[in-house]
């Protein structure tokens, strides 16, 4: 007789009282696979909305079940739309190692947010730099001197929601 495990895997999500008042916005990426990647992380964080330039095509494979819920808003530039979102409430936080940037372990993020990730190689622009409401960054103990930016972006996402349950 086969053992049975007291472990039951894969349960349903947990159910969101209302989906999470957050958006990840992100330049165009050299990789659709990162793309779809943020996807299916947007989508188990239960973050709705992405905001990116350029083509927003995602691999519903790597995407999964995220591909039906998360809304990709494409624009042609990010800052007119983050300047819309933060005058509906939305604090910008960039994701980008900065002289300025708190570290991630002591950052307290607000409810209404838009994580600002930055392009694989060049991180954040300018342009989207002085945006910023905050900036955050993930310290790096080694090299190379950062994370891939869809890690990246699953750590902070994962101190989001640990902040708001």
């Amino acid at each position: 007789m086969e053992p049975v495990s007291r472990h039951v895997r894969h349960q349903p999500p947990r159910v969101l009282p209302q989906p999470r008042p957050c958006w990840v916005a992100c330049p165009q990426f050299r990789s659709q696979v990162n793309l779809s990647r943020l996807v299916r992380l947007a989508g188990s964080c239960g973050i709705r909305n992405i905001l990116t330039t350029g083509k927003g095509k995602i691999d519903p494979d790597i995407a999964r079940d995220a591909a039906n819920t998360v809304h990709i808003d494409v624009r042609r530039s990010l800052p007119p739309r983050l300047k819309e979102l933060r005058s509906d409430g939305f604090r910008l936080v960039g994701l980008e190692q900065t002289t300025r940037s708190e570290c991630l372990y002591t950052y307290h993020f607000p409810r209404e947010l838009v994580l600002v990730i930055g392009h694989e190689r060049h991180g954040l622009a300018d342009e989207l730099l002085c945006l910023m409401d905050d900036l955050i960054e993930i310290p790096v103990y080694g090299l190379p001197y950062s994370y891939n930016v869809v890690t990246a972006a699953t750590m902070a996402l994962y101190e989001y929601c640990k902040q708001h349950q």
